[in-house]
């Protein structure tokens, strides 16, 4: 089992919004996560910065940023590009976190 976090940027005064959209996750994107390995997935969020933070837990290989080649996630990431820092292809901005300290 690994962890990885994240960073990433939501736009201002979406937060209501990408909270809606999370709330409502398809089913085929949470059973692609699942099935990756990916599990105990969270994302917060710094309401002074707007400044998502994700953790998530694997037990495969790889995290969630390589499911970027799915089609699934292709859609995904063009639905939450209007309320969220991203890259051309339309994924989010995402910025990878060092671990400085873990208590288990």
């Amino acid at each position: 089992m690994e962890r990885f976090a994240f960073k990433m940027k939501l736009k201002p005064g979406f937060a209501k919004e990408y909270k809606k959209r999370h709330d409502e996750i398809w089913p085929e994107l949470k059973k692609l996560i699942s099935e990756a390995g990916i599990y105990d997935y969270s994302i917060f969020l710094d309401e002074e910065t707007d400044t998502l933070f994700a953790v998530q837990k694997v037990s495969g290989e790889g995290s969630s940023q390589d499911l970027g080649k799915t089609e699934i996630v292709k859609k995904w990431w063009s639905y939450m590009s209007d309320i969220m820092d991203a890259n051309p292809d339309k994924s989010p901005v995402s910025v990878p976190l060092k671990e400085v300290f873990y208590m288990d």
